[in-house]
């Protein structure tokens, strides 16, 4: 048998060193992927979907990003994963948790999506405590709808944002993501998300008297900044950061301690960067292929 060449050799280490760093698998393909490729219907999304669109993108990794520092803002959801979470000491596990639910919950069957998002639920219930702003404490509650509108809203608008600058063309467009998504905001406890980017950007101006650009939140940005992630893999994660800081507002930069990154150098900057790793992991990722084979399955049965 002939060694692969020297490109291909390259292109498959990448690929999997990546999918290892992301899915918090030795292999890369954990067990939960596999089970994409089995259930009895498409999904709460399914092929052609603006959530597929987005959430099948690469511009994701930027978009997750930007999503934790927006969420840094919010003293009540930072006190939240301060208290009750161990990304300090396992800033991976943490991601592939979120991976784990955003990609079960995007290609997964019905049935898989809710059962992603019990598990989520069962999280939060244990998720409590006191937060402080401006010397005064306040009870929080992970389960408490108006925190998990926070976070909703600032991961659709965090994931939209990326993928308008650096993705493709999103099937029935923005409103349409917005309005998609906002299902998987309702199955882990929101009311009433957000159903269209203007609805977005009210409910987004409606929480700006509650951020706090706190000694806490300042912390978790400059932890987010430099994660302590495999060598081979910091370089490639600055300039994911560096696209996610384009997209955010000065205010917000201001408030998290973080400097300003022109877009016109970050926007070329990610494109090669996406551009490479897309040259590396193929046109879909495994999760999608898995889900594609399914939905290709009971188009078949039911024909």
């Amino acid at each position: 048998m002939n060694p692969l060449p020297a490109s291909a050799f390259v292109r498959d280490r990448v690929a999997s060193g990546f999918r290892r760093i992301v899915s918090g698998d030795p292999s890369g393909a954990p067990e939960w992927v596999e089970q994409l490729k089995y259930g009895t219907d498409a999904g709460y999304f399914g092929p052609g979907s603006a959530a597929w669109a987005v959430h099948g993108g690469l511009p994701t990794l930027v978009g997750g990003i930007r999503a934790l520092l927006m969420q840094a803002l919010h003293p009540a959801a930072l006190t939240g994963v301060m208290q009750h979470s161990r990304y300090e000491e396992d800033a991976l596990g943490r991601l592939a948790g979120t991976t784990q639910w955003l990609t079960v919950v995007t290609f997964g069957d019905k049935a898989q999506a809710d059962r992603e998002c019990a598990r989520v639920r069962g999280m939060h219930r244990r998720v409590n405590g006191v937060f402080e702003v401006d010397g005064v404490s306040h009870p929080y509650d992970a389960t408490d709808p108006e925190l998990l509108r926070w976070v909703h809203i600032a991961f659709t608008d965090s994931f939209l944002a990326a993928h308008e600058v650096w993705g493709g063309p999103i099937p029935g467009g923005p409103d349409a993501y917005v309005r998609e998504w906002a299902k998987a905001g309702e199955l882990v406890g929101v009311v009433d998300p957000p159903r269209s980017v203007a609805e977005l950007r009210n409910q987004l101006a409606a929480f700006e008297s509650d951020l706090r650009g706190s000694a806490e939140a300042r912390a978790t940005a400059a932890f987010v900044r430099k994660p302590p992630l495999p060598f081979a893999a910091q370089g490639p994660y600055a300039v994911l950061l560096l696209g996610a800081l384009s997209t955010m507002s000065p205010r917000h930069l201001a408030m998290l301690g973080l400097p300003r990154s022109p877009s016109f150098v970050a926007q070329p900057a990610v494109r090669a960067m996406l551009g490479g790793l897309a040259l590396a992991l193929g046109p879909t990722s495994p999760s999608q292929q898995a889900a594609t084979a399914r939905v290709a399955g009971e188009t078949s049965l039911w024909d």
